[in-house]
């Protein structure tokens, strides 16, 4: 297929920034009413993809296939917590507990006191502290230049060796245990929320979306625990602590893999043809247990529901011909896009990702291109948002 059948029309507005939360109005005992806004990610909006009947639902109705109001006239769409309409004892969500690295830190260039946006991409060396890195501008960094990132001069890193245009090797001068290191190194560093969320502009040009300290939670899933993602799995976000036990008291089961998810998700595809567009690999692992755990409840004629497409990709890479899943440990470069036969999960939640994203396709090639593709427009037309924060998708099969 080609890279422009993935692409829509995105309205700026409809690029979720923050997580979903709702208003909550409190009126004192002098009638003075106060709005809170709060956090409630696991409570955005669902888009419901029947695979074999063909049918997309994206608001509830009534018994004769009314659609519901609510007290203001709006239509009541479908949310997060209707999951458990469609799950329930004995079947099993897969979830990627990577962990998201603080990685995007600024330093200044020895001399210009330029300052200098450096990406941690993944840890090299513990013991020489050697790191590969992005670092922009590029064009202002050179091997020998060394970098400073506190005030008090502590931590200082060279650049040892270019890998790509924007790609460095950088090796931290910094005395210390490796514990210590990374802790420091780590307290420097932002969330590194996704560009189109950072630079978001509002009506006037204007970036509207600065970085914050709640963003290093915002971003980081409940179940994190494997560190080495420099991006979340995004559709884990909205799985909030309420969420888990939810799942737990409806007897579905959890099993969890890792994939250390990095950049390439994020950059653009540049050939048209996407049987040429080669993905940068990610390292993964799934163990014996998880395995198991996946495999007996496919046995038991129960369902197994991937939630998030680097579960998807990870599922794919190691599912034998069987359709039973294989412990793994490794790394994987593998592009899911139409047409593809998904053998390891029935069912599939995952964001509403970016036009013309890896991630679009992949979904694309679980859930079938037209209805998934049509679902998107039905999503945008109805206000649905995407992004990391953003609502989701379920796909299920029946």
């Amino acid at each position: 297929m080609k890279l422009s059948q993935f692409d829509y029309k995105l309205p700026a507005d409809q690029v979720a920034i923050y997580p979903h939360s709702i208003e909550h109005v409190v009126t004192n005992d002098k009638g003075v009413q106060n709005t809170f806004r709060l956090k409630r990610p696991d409570e955005c909006r669902m888009v419901i993809v029947h695979k074999k009947s063909k049918k997309i639902s994206l608001h509830k109705t009534g018994p004769k296939g009314k659609i519901l109001k609510d007290e203001q006239g709006n239509r009541i769409p479908y949310t997060l917590l209707d999951f458990f309409d469609y799950f329930g004892e004995g079947d099993t969500v897969i979830l990627n507990d990577t962990k998201v690295l603080p990685a995007r830190l600024y330093g200044t260039k020895e001399k210009t006191d330029a300052v200098i946006e450096v990406f941690l991409l993944r840890e090299l060396n513990a013991e020489m502290r050697l790191w590969d890195v992005l670092v922009e501008p590029a064009r202002k960094i050179r091997i020998g230049n060394k970098l400073f990132f506190d005030n008090t001069g502590d931590l200082v890193a060279e650049v040892i060796d270019n890998t790509t245009s924007r790609g460095r090797t950088l090796r931290f001068l910094y005395d210390c245990t490796h514990e210590e290191f990374k802790q420091q190194l780590f307290s420097l560093g932002q969330a590194p929320l996704p560009h189109y969320v950072i630079d978001h502009v509002d009506k006037n040009g204007k970036k509207d979306r600065p970085v914050t300290e709640e963003d290093l939670e915002d971003f980081q899933c409940v179940y994190a625990k494997n560190e080495g993602a420099v991006t979340a799995p995004s559709t884990g976000l909205h799985f909030t602590r309420q969420m888990m036990k939810r799942l737990e008291i409806h007897g579905i089961n959890t099993a969890y893999l890792t994939v250390h998810i990095g950049l390439g998700n994020f950059s653009n595809i540049e050939v048209e043809d996407l049987s040429k567009h080669k993905m940068d690999s990610e390292e993964m692992h799934i163990t014996q247990e998880t395995c198991d755990l996946v495999n007996n409840t496919k046995k038991a004629g129960h369902h197994v529901c991937a939630i998030g497409a680097s579960v998807l990709k990870a599922t794919e890479t190691t599912v034998g011909t069987d359709g039973f899943l294989k412990p793994y440990d490794g790394w994987t470069n593998k592009f899911i896009f139409p047409p593809y036969e998904c053998s390891m999960a029935d069912s599939l939640l995952v964001n509403l990702y970016q036009p013309m994203s890896p991630m679009v396709m992949a979904t694309c090639a679980f859930g079938g291109y037209d209805i998934v593709m049509e679902a998107y427009n039905q999503a945008i037309k109805a206000g649905f948002n995407v992004g990391c924060f953003g609502d989701v998708m379920l796909i299920v099969n029946d």
